[in-house]
């Protein structure tokens, strides 16, 4: 009997004087405090998430999970290394590679740049560039063909298309009867690819097949290194060690978080700490929650002597005003929850809303290494932190009711 009437009471409280029909300003208030708390909080998460994510598919799908290469700078019997290499459970399968440094000129225009030479069907199964590519294909670096593939904006930079001719200079040097002079060989354009800005491939990186590399540079049929797949690129420190110990000898093993470990460890630090921080919003909602509270105490001090008198136990008392503020509470979580998720939802086409109003670009790829404003929600985080906000609230009472349960009847009616 006690139960229900408590129910009943504290959510008649949370309704404002019957010349009133509204919500009382007080709850309301405290409500949209918790709601706008735990909006912004799941906004934020999911924009981070959607960074992170982001982030991870661009560059773990063109960077190298795991690459083995040489101290001497090639490696001869590369052959009997790639099947040492996909001996180890693990690696999902391994592509060699030739790198050097070179120069590429047209017309007048020059552009320093890394050449990659690789094998394009094996060069697939370890990674995504050929996803990447916006004109042409890699399938057409050919041996002998010399094909070379470029980044979007290092094409544009010297005026070069699919189909024209392009010269490559490299540092290795040919001696002539006049002297040494650096070594020049024409390329066709075969493709264009674009990965993004901030990575620094499409700038820096040109592709051609590993013979003509090889031929290029003077390596005959050694390689430099190979390009490893894994199973789980999060293992790759653990696979770097069985590598290097399966090969011992004159290897040199690493992988991608030596390059961005830093970035996602940076990622990660900075998601944690926007939500221990944004957490502070809900426990200020929290504490005006616990104001209020008192204050619908104060102004039903002559309902509770009654109600005590009427035989009522502290108990019950208590439980009118955790069901109060347990009722603003559970309303607020709900009204964030469901803000959190439109906001988190549309907050790219909004980002790009407010873009093409002020006429600006809020986020550059060259810092953030996307240029636009990315989004994940994960419900798990919805989860959290709706539970997170829903106990803050339930604890907000917990003084509130404590101190209605003390009022006294005698003391409350003496002045009514």
């Amino acid at each position: 009997m006690f139960k229900p009437l408590a129910f009943y009471i504290g959510f008649r409280y949370t309704r404002a004087k019957k010349r009133n029909h509204f919500v009382s300003f007080i709850a309301l208030v405290s409500m949209f405090g918790i709601a706008l708390g735990i909006t912004v909080l799941i906004t934020v998460l999911s924009v981070m998430n959607g960074f992170d994510y982001e982030i991870h598919n661009r560059i773990l799908s063109v960077a190298r999970q795991v690459t083995v290469t040489s101290y001497s700078g090639k490696i001869n019997a590369w052959q009997e290394v790639k099947k040492e290499l996909e001996k180890n459970m693990n690696v999902v399968a391994s592509a060699p590679f030739v790198a050097g440094q070179g120069m590429l000129s047209r017309e007048g225009l020059a552009s320093g740049v890394m050449i990659e030479g690789i094998l394009p069907q094996q060069e697939e199964q370890v990674s995504t560039m050929h996803n990447t590519v916006v004109q042409g294909s890699m399938s057409q670096l050919k041996p002998g063909a010399f094909g070379i593939v470029l980044g979007q904006p290092l094409a544009i930079s010297l005026g070069a298309n699919v189909g024209d001719k392009i010269i490559l200079i490299t540092p290795q040097a040919t001696v002539t009867p006049i002297g040494l002079e650096p070594r020049f060989k024409r390329f066709t354009v075969v493709g264009i690819f674009h990965v993004g800005e901030g990575f620094g491939y499409d700038t820096t990186t040109a592709f051609i097949n590993i013979s003509d590399a090889q031929k290029l540079f003077s390596l005959g049929n050694a390689v430099t290194g190979f390009n490893v797949k894994i199973k789980d690129l999060y293992n790759a420190p653990m696979v770097s060690d069985e590598i290097t110990e399966r090969l011992r000898g004159d290897y040199v093993v690493s992988n991608w978080t030596y390059q961005y470990g830093s970035l996602f460890k940076a990622i990660r630090m900075e998601k944690t700490t926007m939500f221990v921080v944004l957490l502070f919003i809900i426990a200020v909602a929290a504490f005006n929650l616990v104001s209020s509270l008192v204050m619908t105490v104060t102004d039903k001090q002559s309902d509770i002597a009654i109600l005590r008198t009427l035989g009522a136990t502290p108990k019950m008392i208590m439980s009118i005003f955790i069901v109060q503020g347990g009722i603003i509470g559970v309303f607020g979580t709900l009204l964030g929850v469901l803000g959190g998720i439109l906001m988190a939802l549309n907050a790219p086409n909004l980002v790009r809303m407010l873009e093409s109003i002020f006429n600006a670009h809020f986020i550059s790829a060259w810092v953030y290494y996307i240029d636009y404003l990315p989004s994940k929600l994960d419900f798990t985080n919805i989860w959290l932190v709706g539970l997170i906000a829903l106990v803050m609230s339930l604890l907000a009472t917990i003084y509130p009711a404590w101190r209605a349960a003390k009022t006294e009847p005698a003391e409350a009616l003496r002045y009514e």
